[in-house]
């Protein structure tokens, strides 16, 4: 479902670029911003078949990517240390206390 779900994705950018660069820009450059004839939303407003269009697309683009979101969280949410396999090993043998050493040295001569 993720495969389709992807592919769909760039199907639908791919579309929204061509569909947005054969638009007619809404400003002149420099001259959008001194008060041209033409603006965002004319006197007919944005009522174009490429505006319906992207505005669906762009739409449908968002969504898309909302679902893609989560469901690769949903089936990718463990971490790479999870997948580590614990091999489970013999016991570390045990070292035998050592035996004290036998005490050799002279002995202090005792006092009176």
């Amino acid at each position: 479902m993720i495969k389709i779900l992807f592919i769909l994705q760039i199907v639908l950018a791919v579309i929204l670029t061509i569909i947005i660069l054969l638009q007619k820009s809404s400003s002149i450059g420099l001259g959008a911003y001194s008060g041209s004839n033409e603006s965002l939303f004319g006197a007919k407003g944005p009522q174009g078949f490429l505006a319906r269009a992207t505005f669906f697309l762009a739409t449908i683009f968002v969504l898309n990517t909302i679902l893609l979101g989560y469901m690769y969280n949903k089936e990718y949410n463990k971490s790479v240390v999870d997948k580590i396999k614990v091999e489970k090993t013999s016991p570390v043998p045990t070292i035998p206390e050592p035996k004290p050493a036998p005490n050799n040295a002279p002995q202090a001569p005792a006092t009176h």
